[in-house]
């Protein structure tokens, strides 16, 4: 089968005048342009293209890269908008088609859109919405807190910046734990912070990933999800309550303290310590 909007590993199939078919083994034939056509070939070579539907809405095959493809989120610039929609530069001869009512917001020729691709099933055709939170699902989660994540940034909140987590998840990373200038479609990596009750996520951008840090900082961490985020222990407290609590020395305990407080993870107070 040839799946459009994807790569597909393909058969050369027979030379014509306009350009390679291809085929996928079975019943599925696409034309490879003459201008797309590698200078050495032959019949029965696989090639790896990319295919999608050309102006007259036929499937073609193209050895360019696109910006985007079936499934995926990205950046792209608005080349026009005529009363159908705007259609977005995604590197391929045929722009990308995005309607009206996949606008979060109404899209401007020149402007830049963070965008999911998909198959229409009504029309079949390749289009992009900039209505990204709905491809998106955080009821099943396939994360878990501590690991570390793709991120793409989204869109801002008064809260911080909205990120997708591995192009599944939303994700929030707070402003207080932005430390350098971020945009929408910047991919970064991240740690998951906490996982909260209702399945949302607390992201960080912080480059020493929880999993990276000594066991103990770690230990320390998961005492304070534990424990609603306070510990009433510091480097004044007992060797003897550290010990009870925490199974480690006073001195690996202040150590591991002064990692997370240098990592903003975590703040002193007079009575304790408390998880930022």
């Amino acid at each position: 089968m040839i799946n459009l909007g994807e790569y597909n590993t393909l058969e050369i199939l027979r030379d014509t005048e306009p350009g390679l078919f291809l085929g996928d083994g079975n019943e599925g034939e696409v034309l490879l342009p003459n201008r797309y056509v590698p200078k050495e070939f032959e019949i029965g070579d696989k090639i790896e293209v990319f295919v999608y539907l050309d102006n007259e809405e036929r499937p073609v095959a193209t050895t360019d890269q696109p910006y985007i493809k079936k499934g995926d989120f990205a950046l792209l610039r608005c080349n026009q908008v005529t009363d159908y929609g705007a259609f977005l530069d995604w590197g391929l001869v045929k722009e990308l088609f995005c309607p009206f009512k996949e606008q979060a917001f109404k899209m401007k020729a020149g402007g830049w859109y963070l965008v999911y691709c998909y198959l229409d099933e009504e029309t079949e055709r390749l289009v992009a919405s900039s209505k990204t939170n709905q491809f998106l699902d955080n009821k099943e989660l396939t994360v878990a807190q501590f690991d570390e994540v793709d991120l793409i940034v989204s869109h801002p909140s008064e809260l911080g910046m909205n990120v997708i987590v591995n192009k599944t998840h939303l994700g929030l990373v707070f402003n207080d734990d932005i430390y350098k200038d971020i945009s929408v479609g910047d991919r970064l990596k991240g740690i998951v912070k906490k996982v909260r009750p209702d399945h949302k996520l607390d992201i960080s951008l912080n480059q020493i990933g929880y999993r990276n840090i000594e066991p103990n900082a770690e230990h320390i961490l998961n005492e304070l999800h534990d424990n609603g985020g306070f510990i009433p222990l510091h480097d004044k407290s007992n060797p003897e309550d550290i010990k009870n609590q925490l199974q480690m020395s006073k001195k690996s305990f202040k150590k591991a303290i002064g990692t997370l407080y240098k990592e903003r993870q975590i703040t002193i107070e007079a009575d304790g310590i408390r998880l930022v």
